[in-house]
C-alpha cells in the first residue's frame, strides 16, 4: 500500500498486530521487471524471512499465521 518494499514489514506487522484477517504482499523474481507494483514487490527470499517474522508477530498476541 506504501508502494516502497522498505514498508512492507511493518505496515504488515503493524496489520497483524492490529488483529486484520488477511493480508496481501506483493511477491516478484524479479521487482524490478515487474510490470505492476515493483517498488513494492519482495523477492520470495525475503517473503520466506518476512513470513518467519510475522508469525512471532502473530502469535504475541494470540493470533496464527
Amino acid at each position: 500500500a506504501a508502494g516502497k518494499v522498505g514498508l512492507v514489514e511493518p505496515l504488515a506487522a503493524a496489520a497483524s498486530a492490529a488483529g486484520a484477517d488477511g493480508l496481501m504482499i506483493e511477491v516478484h523474481q524479479q521487482p524490478e521487471k515487474a510490470l505492476s507494483d515493483g517498488p513494492q514487490s519482495l523477492r520470495p527470499e525475503a517473503f520466506g524471512k518476512v513470513i518467519g517474522r510475522l508469525r512471532k508477530v502473530a502469535e504475541a498476541v494470540g493470533r496464527s499465521l
